[in-house]
């Protein structure tokens, strides 16, 4: 039965050569070397095993995963385990998604120094949510956060940035308690309409 859905690789595979030709110069060696890795990943040029129903002697070939950590076929398994890892956490209250950004300067930077820039950039990113979190103007408790860095963006360009997860709410000051936040539908900084306040 033919596949109904088309995939990333397919999309490499049939425009991939044109588009690195058009691209020349502007494509990292890293981004080259994933697009290559999805166009082979689960074809014949990376091997694979056969299995044969020892009732029936009907053959399956299965192809070899490519493994790459961008490729969103290989990944899916990994993302779905992750993401029910993560569900088994959850306190009861509602999340919410942060996303911290480097300026196009400073991700310029994180090419050559990545282990320095992106380690600043998760403790900005954490102690600023925590220092608001913690201020009795906003919430006044303390928080917990599940960060996670994405380093292209999607244009598969580089573009450093930290989702974070962040509960609405946290422990009182004396840890006894919880404290909820209250949603504001439109914060009145005009900067993220998800902004919460105690």
């Amino acid at each position: 039965m033919p596949r109904s859905v088309l995939e990333v690789a397919d999309i490499f595979r049939a425009s991939g050569a044109a588009f690195r030709t058009q691209q020349a110069g502007h494509l990292s060696l890293g981004q080259l070397r994933v697009m290559s890795a999805i166009e082979a990943c689960r074809t014949s040029s990376l091997g694979g095993h056969v299995r044969r129903c020892e009732d029936c002697a009907h053959i399956d070939i299965a192809y070899n995963s490519c493994r790459n950590r961008h490729c969103p076929k290989c990944q899916a398994g990994a993302a779905y385990a992750w993401l029910e890892a993560r569900r088994a956490e959850l306190l009861p209250t509602a999340y919410y998604h942060v996303v911290f950004t480097l300026p196009a300067l400073i991700a310029d930077i994180a090419y050559f120094n990545k282990a320095v820039v992106y380690d600043a950039l998760f403790k900005a990113a954490s102690e600023t949510l925590l220092r608001i979190a913690a201020d009795r103007k906003h919430l006044g408790a303390k928080i917990g956060v599940t960060m996670v860095l994405h380093t292209w963006g999607s244009a598969l360009t580089h573009h450093p940035h930290v989702h974070c997860i962040v509960p609405g709410g946290g422990l009182a000051p004396d840890g006894q308690s919880w404290i909820s936040c209250r949603l504001v539908s439109s914060c009145r900084c005009g900067f993220y309409r998800g902004c919460f306040v105690g």
